[in-house]
């Protein structure tokens, strides 16, 4: 039997700063696990995504550290339409997150990057009309 794609992990150093962000983008993270050391989530089609604390990660890995220069993963979320890019967009630069303001890609889609707290790059976007 071939292995089954189940689960995306983030390593987070502030648990309910990363869990906040990621429920302003509609994930049913758990009711009071902002302060827990492992929280999941159920996704859409079967997929889970999963937060570690730092501490957690090194509870089995003590060598582990941060990765430098660059980002380790990134994660896209669908929207509706360009018009919910650009309010998601201005949702989470308003609550004080970072990234790149929405654009019209070249490839046909409406684009915007927020940066997770741990600076991880979230990608929203949509199809553009056709025109």
């Amino acid at each position: 039997m071939a292995p089954t794609f189940d689960l995306i992990g983030l390593t987070v150093a502030d648990m309910g700063a990363s869990l906040a962000f990621y429920r302003r983008l509609g994930l049913d993270v758990p009711d009071g696990s902002d302060g827990a050391p492992h929280v999941e989530a159920a996704l859409p089609g079967g997929l889970r995504i999963a937060w570690d604390t730092i501490d957690t990660v090194r509870s089995f890995d003590p060598d582990w550290v941060p990765p430098k220069g660059g980002h380790t993963v990134s994660l896209a979320f669908r929207c509706a339409d360009p018009a919910e890019v650009d309010r998601l967009h201005a949702d989470l630069t308003a609550a004080g997150y970072t990234g790149i303001a929405p654009w019209d890609a070249v490839w046909g889609q409406r684009y915007a990057v927020v940066y997770d707290p741990d600076g991880n790059p979230v990608d929203l976007f949509a199809p553009l009309p056709a025109t």
